[in-house]
This record gives C-alpha cells, structure tokens and sequence, in this order.
C-alpha cells in the first residue's frame, strides 16, 4: 500500500482528520468538547498535498504537506486509525511527504507533535527531524514538540 495524493474535500479524508482530532483533544485532556471539523480550505491551497493510504476503500492513514513560504513547508495531520497501527503506513506517509517537499524545492520542513506522543517523537526522529523552538501558533503551548527537517 503507496501513499496517494487525495484531495482534502474528499469526504473519508474529512471524517479521517475528524478523528485525528478527537483522539488529541482526548489524548491531553482539552476541555473544549467541540470538536472542530476538518476546513478542506487549509489544505487547498498552492503548495499543499494530502497523501492517504487506503485499503477496502477505506482511509486508514494521512499526513500532508502545508507551504509556508517559497523556502519551508509544514507537515501536517500525520495520523494512522489505531486499528492498522504498527504496519509502517506513517512512515511511507512522512517518507513520501519528505520526497515531495524535495520536490517542491523546500530547504526545510517542519511539524509540530505533543509531548504525550512519543511513537511521533519516534517517527520523526528516525526520519532525520531535530528539535527547535516552537514556531508560531506554538509557540507558548508548554506539551508541543517543534522540529525541522533541512532538505538542502
């Protein structure tokens, strides 16, 4: 099973970041009950990919690439249904999205993951990303990871 390139209205994706984000607002007890629903349009735009892999006509992992300006993207969305965890589908993801963001000319990717996650802290070291402060949005959330992956 490949990564392939999905289109964000597609309606499984949404249902599948729908679910990403119930499991983090479980995962580090966020009050907030209302589950924002996946904006397709965040990941529209000119430089962005989705990648999914699907198995029976069913999303069973995603991860996408976000520009945030002509020299860096940011991954996203990385998440894998618990189901068909521990069969390597994130790691062809992050590897496929490294690819293209080598591809699309970045010098440096990077991602945000959270402190009570440590199979993504797993992931993303392997895959070469080192720690960095945390960026934008980030910045002050004490249990958000930041790192950076430079392409060139």
């Amino acid at each position: 099973m490949l990564p392939v390139p999905t289109l964000p209205t597609d309606p499984r994706a949404q249902h599948l970041m729908n679910e990403q984000q119930r499991e983090l607002r479980r995962l580090y007890n966020d009050e907030d009950s209302r589950t924002e629903p996946f904006d397709p349009q965040t990941l529209s735009g000119e430089g962005s990919l989705l990648l999914t892999i699907e198995e029976d006509g069913q999303l069973l992992a995603c991860g996408a690439l976000k520009k945030l300006d002509e020299e860096s993207a940011e991954i996203k969305r990385m998440y894998t249904v618990p189901a068909a965890r521990g069969r390597g589908m994130g790691r062809r993801i992050l590897s496929a999205l490294i690819e293209a963001g080598r591809q699309a000319g970045y010098a440096r990717l990077v991602l945000e993951t959270g402190n009570q996650q440590p199979e993504a802290v797993h992931l993303y070291e392997q895959a070469g990303f080192r720690r960095i402060p945390n960026y934008g949005y980030y910045q002050d959330m004490e249990d958000s990871l930041c790192y950076e992956l430079r392409l060139r």
